[in-house]
């Protein structure tokens, strides 16, 4: 039997505020991440969708105004498909879902980074405003449309700046759909907002955004979605709840990238790369001591080709102890372990808890070269790794061994971007992480200028005192120096 869209009169139907939606929606459900070129940005690629509420009272025609809330900098666009359901949906195959959507429409995800803080992931108050979901100008029938074959874009200004094609997307149109009525009944008249493409970025009062959705080769168009940015008055109360804070991560996602959001490079600036490249992990240690960091080498860890030198920011990824039910959930398809790897940055330094168990590879020479392809400066294991002999020819590993098994002899990967364990020493990510034939040390961001900066001043001192020794100087006295010794040091080194 062929489902079609179910007429539907009251409730809302008519009432200016959900302008050309058949009915006040019961329940609005959105897509965090669902294009490609999104997760690309975002350095993360989910393996199934997820999802958040948004209230129905958010819901705003074409032509309206929003506000950026008084206290706030971060409101952000989000250009979307909206697919609105015309036939009730419950348990459905993803061949019949599309069957149960009725119409589709532009939407615009609007939300504030700066509110997101307590209630990251379910977007209640970023989100859930009053206006924050502008829907339309127009439905276009989903029966007459191909679900691969949209399109949506978005202007600012009447700048081009998101577009993309639902042949882009992660998890088509019609999983959405199932997967979503395999958890709650899809009613008449609720809306799927389906994620939004690369692009999206901050918006301020005076500010016009438009969304259109259309189909190419159809020429089927739901017109313009308009909505411009006013300044809200009204302050919030500190005695209420947490007030509106920011930080340079939130900045980063809001704009889309940190050069958009006028931050400096997330990498290592090249002049302090450099001074890191000549610092010895000695040196460095012994400075990190003297500041009362004890436990940050990674202990028990090597190069895999001696004379080999790393530097770089911390990325991190966890494994759990093998488990077969959990490997079964968490090893296969694109687990924790292959999405950090496709993922890390330029100059990061991919850092993996492995229990300083050795008895099967934590990677090898695929992941190698991906990482490699990345621009990753090296990888650190306190575990195994597999195709060693190659893998020291791809790019600078430090590990715990080397061992012919694969990852399920031992381990699950479980997660990435958390505070991890590596060879006893607590890595978070961002963490500076240099290594050499003596080892690996950690290096918390705010100390690594102080502590680069005094290793390389003692060397340059050691050096000195290395002359003097070869020359045939007793240590008493030099090493450390006395008063005269230093008076003669400070002496022939201003000359």
């Amino acid at each position: 039997m062929t489902a079609t869209p179910q007429e539907v009169t009251g409730d809302g139907a008519g009432d200016g505020r959900f302008g050309v939606l058949p009915r006040r929606p019961g329940k609005i459900v959105a897509v965090h991440l669902s294009y490609a070129s999104r997760a690309e940005q975002r350095g993360r690629r989910p393996a199934h969708p997820s999802y958040f509420f948004k209230p129905s009272s958010s819901v705003a025609p074409s032509g309206s105004t929003v506000e950026r809330p008084a206290g706030t900098e971060l409101l952000a666009f989000e250009g979307e498909i909206a697919l609105v359901i015309g036939v009730e949906a419950r348990h459905v195959s993803v061949a019949d879902a599309w069957r149960h959507v009725g119409w589709v429409t532009a939407s615009n995800d609007l939300g504030v980074y700066d509110l997101r803080a307590v209630d990251k992931g379910s977007n209640v108050r970023s989100k859930g405003r009053d206006g924050y979901t502008p829907i339309g100008p127009a439905l276009l029938d989903a029966a007459a449309l191909d679900p691969a074959g949209l399109r949506v874009r978005t202007w600012v200004n009447g700048d081009l700046v998101q577009e993309d094609t639902t042949a882009k997307l992660l998890f088509p149109l019609a999983q959405l759909v199932a997967d979503l009525s395999q958890h709650m009944t899809l009613e008449v008249g609720d809306v799927i907002l389906t994620g939004t493409p690369a692009g999206s970025s901050v918006i301020g009062p005076g500010d016009v955004v438009e969304v259109e959705v259309d189909e190419p080769a159809s020429g089927a168009t739901t017109g313009r979605l308009v909505t411009t940015v006013v300044a809200g008055q009204t302050a919030f109360d500190p005695a209420l709840g947490s007030l509106p804070q920011v930080d340079d991560r939130q900045r980063e996602e809001a704009w889309g990238s940190r050069e958009a959001a006028g931050l400096p490079p997330k990498g290592l600036d090249p002049a302090l790369r450099a001074k890191l490249e000549a610092a010895p992990t000695a040196g460095l240690s012994a400075q990190l001591r003297k500041r009362g960091l004890n436990e940050v080498s990674i202990d028990g860890v090597a190069p895999l080709r001696p004379g080999t030198k790393l530097v770089g920011t911390a990325r991190t990824l966890r494994f759990v102890p093998y488990r077969k039910d959990l490997f079964a959930d968490h090893g296969g398809g694109y687990n924790a372990q292959k999405r950090c790897f496709d993922t890390v940055g330029e100059g990061e330094v991919i850092v993996i808890e492995a229990r300083r168990d050795p008895g099967s590879g934590t990677l090898g020479d695929i992941l190698a070269l991906r990482a490699r392809a990345r621009g990753a400066a090296g990888v650190v294991t306190d575990g195994g790794v597999r195709d060693s002999a190659a893998v020291a020819d791809i790019l600078p590993v430090f590990s715990s061994g080397r061992h012919p098994a694969v990852l399920g002899r031992k381990h699950v990967p479980w997660d990435s971007d958390v505070t991890i364990a590596c060879g006893g020493a607590t890595v978070q990510p961002g963490d500076v992480i240099v290594g050499d034939d003596d080892g690996v040390v950690v290096i918390p961001r705010a100390l690594v200028e102080e502590v680069v900066d005094a290793a390389l001043a003692q060397e340059e001192e050691d050096a000195w005192i290395a002359e003097q020794v070869a020359k045939g100087e007793p240590v008493e006295g030099l090493f450390p120096m006395n008063a005269a010794w230093r008076a003669r040091y400070e002496r022939e080194r201003g000359q």
